[in-house]
């Protein structure tokens, strides 16, 4: 069933790819646990999120706050019923125009073909900082 899990996860990056986030979303549980690492009054795309219709208003923050520049899945580790992806990220903020890169984690968790949990750890405070506009660096 790993390998399965694996090829569902590259499917759901594939998707995002292309834009197609109804075809993430279709991918996901019900009652998927959604979390990016952090706090969200530091920055809206953080924190945690529970169902399909938090997960759909995360990539719609994704898309109102950054635009997209470089995002790579680099490896995807099979862990049975997890993967674990790692990859790296460029974005514009589109709120202060400063750009903000950062390597990152991705964990799945699958149950049934669907993912139950995403969790995402990526250098946080670099987001924070550029969408306040550089304040405190």
């Amino acid at each position: 069933m790993s390998a399965a899990n694996v090829s569902l996860v590259q499917n759901l990056y594939a998707a995002f790819g292309r834009g197609d986030i109804d075809s993430v979303v279709a991918g996901l549980a019900p009652d998927v646990y959604w979390e990016s690492v952090g706090r969200r009054e530091d920055y809206p795309v953080l924190g945690v999120r529970k169902g399909r219709d938090e997960a759909r208003e995360f990539f719609r923050t994704v898309n109102e706050l950054q635009e997209f520049i470089e995002f790579a899945p680099s490896e995807f580790l099979d862990a049975g019923d997890a993967v674990v992806v790692l990859g790296h990220e460029k974005w514009k903020i589109r709120k202060t125009g400063q750009a903000v890169e950062s390597d990152w984690v991705h964990v799945f968790k699958i149950r049934d073909g669907k993912v139950t949990s995403f969790r995402e750890f990526c250098d946080t405070a670099s987001f924070v900082l550029a969408y306040r506009g550089g304040e405190g660096r």
